[in-house]
């Protein structure tokens, strides 16, 4: 292992001390992690915020076996030591990673293979937002999803971290995109982002609004963070041949759902987590993330929305914000 002199000992972390509220996230001291083979050491600049964060600290989400139990799923910052056989990676590199835990410390240890260069332009602060939502959107919209080029995609929670990422993207491979908002506010940050319609879920229906907006075909993929009564709704939605992608659960659970429709327009309905999938699955997303969109970040054709960035000793106040629903893009913590 090659490790750089200036390694402390000890680091700053942000703990969960019991499940609960916001306030159960209290600075802690434990000891710098060493890289295992194959992993590196990362001095960790900014770290991002994500729903799954939060569920962890209400205890509803726990790490999976062999993850740190800090919360923090996707970080930025500069290698600073190496385990044994990375190839990829050198002390002074900086890095973006996709973390299974431990991303709210100053230190964090991530498997070389699932790490990726910073795109040209970006601060760390940006490129800390990318890992979790990119990861996330990729793998669902378009891998699972096979959103393609010509087709149309509903994407609820329009002004979202994955929200916000899913519009760019979608609109960078040329997707009709139509959104769900609860605002005027978001409604025209959506619009701002690329969408091409954004519906206000409080004051319109948005099934009716989506069949409006394609003529009656439907939305080809959607893109659900809510569950509950939207699951039905999902269905009366979605075009003949639709793919509805659930990758959260914001509105709780599902209490009586009509799966006719789901046979009658040969629909596919998958849902999936992205931190329990292994360090091999993980990197197999990566490589097709750098070669597919990383350039995009580094032609400056798209770039992360950050809404607000706190210290890391604020965690509990980034929770607080998530947990409003107020925000536009993504939350972050800086170290």
């Amino acid at each position: 292992m090659s490790v750089a002199d200036h390694i402390p000992n000890q680091m700053q972390v942000i703990e969960i001390t019991a499940a609960g509220e916001p306030e159960v996230l209290q600075p802690a001291m434990r000891a710098v992690p060493t890289p295992a083979a194959g992993e590196i050491l990362v001095k960790v600049i900014a770290a991002g915020v994500n729903r799954p964060d939060v569920m962890q600290r209400q205890g509803s989400y726990p790490p999976p076996a062999g993850a740190s139990d800090l919360p923090g799923l996707e970080i930025a910052g500069e290698v600073v030591a190496c385990g044994a056989g990375v190839q990829r990676w050198r002390p002074g590199d900086t890095v973006c990673a996709l973390v299974a835990g431990g991303g709210y410390a100053q230190y964090c240890v991530v498997h070389e293979s699932n790490a990726l260069p910073v795109p040209q332009g970006l601060s760390l602060v940006e490129a800390a937002a990318l890992p979790e939502t990119f990861f996330t959107v990729w793998v669902n919209v378009f891998q699972r999803g096979k959103l393609s080029a010509g087709e149309t995609v509903l994407i609820h929670g329009g002004t979202s971290g994955i929200g916000s990422v899913a519009t760019l993207l979608a609109k960078a491979f040329c997707v009709k995109v139509i959104v769900t908002v609860g605002s005027e506010a978001k409604r025209q940050a959506a619009l701002a982002l690329g969408a091409d319609a954004a519906i206000n879920y409080r004051t319109e229906d948005f099934v009716a609004e989506v069949q409006r907006l394609t003529e009656g075909k439907g939305a080809n993929v959607i893109v659900d963070l809510i569950a509950g009564d939207y699951a039905e709704k999902n269905m009366q939605a979605a075009a003949v041949e639709g793919r509805i992608v659930q990758i959260g659960v914001q509105g709780g659970k599902i209490r009586e759902l009509n799966i006719m429709p789901l046979m009658m327009k040969r629909l596919t309905w998958s849902g999936t987590t992205l931190r329990a999938r292994s360090i091999e699955d993980k990197a197999a997303i990566a490589r097709d993330l750098e070669a597919r969109v990383w350039p995009l970040l580094d032609a400056g054709k798209i770039k992360p929305l950050i809404h607000k960035t706190f210290s890391l000793t604020q965690a509990a106040e980034a929770h607080r914000l998530m947990e409003s629903s107020e925000h536009i893009g993504k939350i972050m913590l800086e170290v």
